[in-house]
């Protein structure tokens, strides 16, 4: 069970409200990570325009999203991260990652898996071990972007896993895998979007109080 509540369509009010709704149909619930993410919409929205094209393909990003889901796949099972885990299963598969490979992207001896090529295991390497030097199979920008995702998706699991999110139903896992490749234009609507409804005025921190400083 959620350690926090999560919003619901039917009874959501103000920013999360108009979060859950956009690009939404009416009435229908969204996923549980949509869901969890509306405790900070605006936040949410800007971190959405770096996840989905660091995510996906077609918007700037030079690997295909078959092989970053390899390593999202990779590192959300190191983790442990039961939600990511299904939904990036889900999307791989879409990518076109066969049941046969993500078995073997979860096994311990994936490196010599005849289901996986040099390349694959050296991103499903890479995803294991982030400090280690892998990167024969793959240039420098090819680097970064696998060192960013693997990143990107420690912090998701981070946030899913602390938080105790619970599985999405399969029907719902099985839309996520719709988004393997990311419409450019789509995503400078999604930005214009977040410039025409930028806040009016944002909440003040929270009035802990600092530390009281040493006098010199």
């Amino acid at each position: 069970m959620a350690r926090i509540e999560l919003f619901d369509v039917a009874t959501a009010t103000g920013d999360a409200a108009a979060y859950l709704g956009r690009n939404l149909k009416p009435g229908v619930q969204p996923n549980n990570h949509v869901r969890l993410y509306a405790h900070a919409p605006f936040l949410s929205r800007l971190f959405a325009l770096f996840r989905a094209p660091m995510q996906a393909e077609g918007a700037g990003s030079v690997l295909s999203c078959y092989i970053k889901e390899m390593v999202v796949i990779k590192t959300s099972h190191v983790n442990g991260c039961a939600y990511c885990y299904a939904h990036n299963t889900a999307i791989g598969q879409a990518a076109g990652i066969t049941h046969e490979q993500v078995l073997a992207i979860g096994s311990d001896d994936y490196m010599t898996s005849p289901h996986l090529s040099p390349r694959e295991r050296a991103a499903v390497l890479w995803a294991e071990h982030v400090t280690k030097n892998t990167a024969k199979h793959f240039d420098d920008t090819e680097i970064f972007e696998l060192t960013l995702i693997c990143g990107l998706f420690n912090f998701t699991n981070r946030v899913h896993d602390s938080l105790k999110i619970d599985l999405d139903e399969p029907a719902q896992v099985e839309k996520v895998k719709a988004t393997t490749r990311l419409d450019p234009d789509k995503l400078k609507a999604s930005v214009q979007a977040v410039l025409d409804h930028w806040p009016t005025a944002f909440p003040e921190p929270n009035s802990d109080a600092a530390p009281a400083r040493r006098a010199s």
